[in-house]
């Protein structure tokens, strides 16, 4: 019945965004694999509107932060007010306080700024004045972020990079997907119009779930030697890290269970891998000049045992 629910709310996004099956699925096996998403890619090409079809399909509560150059971080996590009446200290929430949470043009912000994800996206929590918040489950974080070379734009940190287990881009659509992009109904009015196929207790049993898709020892091996290839071939300047790793396989479960299976196979590694190890490979200063697919080429021939 979950399993039903889920993919009719895969084909509820599809109608809102269309000719992008591919990114949908994805965007929905980051939440699934308790990770976060980045979406790159230039304006107007449907990044905010993946993100609210995402929630509002999957019966989540959304909140929208619109980073800017003179974003706080308090204007995020929330802040602690001293209220005379009461005549002690009370904490204001922040929008972070959302299941999902859609860090719209994230690289518009600060690094201070954007740094204030740091602690909420790998702990579910935020430390205000030295007391943790918990934050509500699921939790999942959806930053957009636009080309480097536009104008106002702070390249993310590494440590920032990292604490997203994908990053897609979009693209622009097909001839097709267009011309029923340009005859059909508003994207907002069919974003209005979208229900909810599923709600948080089945997301969380979904996530359970993944955690429980069998990986075998031989995959396993290659993810090891995709890793290992990543730090001594010098195709890279820094290798996988272990939470890459950890990353690569989370991905590849949620995937293999998108595809109504209990197990792993080669190829969902191989379909994963771009979108989880290329932001975590390339060069700061060459991040736009190659794409996703060619940066991780090196590693898809590598040998599958």
């Amino acid at each position: 019945m979950t399993q039903r629910a889920l993919t009719n709310a895969i084909a509820a996004i599809d109608e809102v965004i269309l000719g992008k099956g591919e990114q949908v699925r994805m965007g929905v096996a980051a939440l699934l694999a308790r990770g976060h998403l980045l979406i790159e890619d230039i304006p107007g090409v449907g990044k905010t509107t993946l993100s609210h079809a995402l929630s509002r399909a999957l019966g989540l509560a959304f909140n929208r932060v619109q980073f800017t150059s003179d974003l706080l971080p308090a204007d995020i996590l929330g802040v602690t007010i001293y209220e005379r009446q009461q005549e002690q200290f009370r904490f204001h929430p922040g929008p972070i306080f959302a299941q999902v949470v859609l860090a719209d043009e994230i690289n518009r912000a600060s690094p201070k700024t954007q740094s204030a994800l740091l602690e909420a996206m790998e702990e579910q929590q935020v430390t205000i004045e030295g007391v943790s918040h918990p934050l509500p489950q699921p939790f999942f974080v959806i930053a957009t972020q636009n080309p480097g070379e536009q104008i106002g734009t702070y390249p993310l940190p590494e440590s920032q990079l990292d604490r997203f287990l994908m990053v897609i881009s979009l693209g622009y659509p097909d001839v097709s997907a267009e011309r029923s992009l340009l005859h059909g109904d508003n994207r907002h009015d069919l974003l209005q119009q979208l229900q909810p196929q599923l709600n948080s207790s089945q997301l969380l049993t979904l996530q359970q779930q993944v955690q429980q898709v069998q990986v075998t020892e031989a995959l396993i091996d290659y993810v090891i030697a995709i890793i290992t290839f990543s730090r001594q071939s010098g195709a890279y300047p820094v290798g996988l890290s272990p939470r890459a790793g950890l990353a690569l396989l989370s991905a590849a479960r949620a995937w293999a269970l998108l595809d109504q299976r209990d197990y792993v196979r080669p190829d969902d590694i191989q379909t994963m891998l771009a979108a989880v190890a290329a932001h975590r490979l390339r060069q700061q200063q060459s991040s736009d000049s190659n794409s996703a697919a060619q940066i991780v080429a090196p590693l898809l021939e590598l040998a599958i045992p």
